[in-house]
Parts: structure tokens; sequence; C-alpha cells
């Protein structure tokens, strides 16, 4: 059977929680995440889901905006799959979904930012053609 990709209800977005704990190796409370997704989905935020069956194995946040050096744009977010998934071409399926998606929303350009110690993703990003075009920074108010 297929993996199945589609944009997850809003009602629905806790379900993303395990996944994204699991990216950031559960250094945010789930409280603090459940929180913060409530809130995210009502600022032209959305998430795709990867699903095998009924069960969510992988996440995309896709952020929506328009940018004076790229038109209107999706920034990719908190990507991850199910360890017991990867290496098999499904973030490339996943990736091809995700831009058809984007095209179909008006998108002309596809951003994201990735921790500089994911080696992993910074080939796999390579390998999708993006380029780096800056440092992301971040300072805690």
């Amino acid at each position: 059977m297929p993996f199945i990709f589609k944009i997850i209800p809003n009602q629905e977005i806790q379900t993303i929680i395990p996944l994204v704990e699991k990216l950031n190796n559960y250094a945010v409370s789930s409280d603090v995440l459940k929180k913060r997704f409530l809130e995210m989905v009502t600022q032209n935020y959305e998430c795709a889901g990867v699903y095998d069956r009924e069960k969510l194995i992988g996440i995309c946040g896709l952020w929506f905006c328009t940018r004076h050096y790229a038109g209107k744009s999706m920034e990719v977010d908190h990507v991850y799959i199910d360890e017991n998934y990867r290496g098999k071409g499904l973030g490339k399926d996943f990736f091809k979904w995700i831009y058809s998606y984007a095209k179909d929303k008006g998108c002309e350009a596809a951003e994201l930012n990735t921790y500089v110690t994911n080696y992993g993703s910074h080939k796999f990003y390579y390998n999708d053609d993006f380029k780096i075009l800056g440092y992301h920074f971040l300072k805690k108010l």
C-alpha cells in the first residue's frame, strides 16, 4: 500500500506532538508544544503528514508568506520521518508532494532552516537543489 500525504487538519494538529518531541530530543515539553502549535495554526502555518495507512509516520511544517527577495514563499519547518521509514526514498516523495502543494497555493519558492549539526539533512537538501543564502540567528527575549 502506498503512503498517504496530506495536510493535517488544524483540529488534529496535536497528533504531531510525539514526532516533534523526537525531532527535538524532548527539549520542549509536550504541554508547551501543544500550546504553541494551537497558536501556530492561526498564523499562516499548516502541517503536512505522511501516513502508513492510519499511522502518522512523518511531518513537515509549512509557513506561507511573501518575501521581497523570493515572492510568495513556503518555508519548510520541523521535518521528521520515523526512523523505521528512512533511507527508502520516502523523503523525496514527500517533498515532491509538498512542492506540488505549494505551487497549487501560488508559491514561487521554498525555503528552510536546518540545524548545523544535522548533516543528513544538509546532504538531502543539497541533493534537492537548495542553496545556502545566509545564517539563521536566534536570540531568546
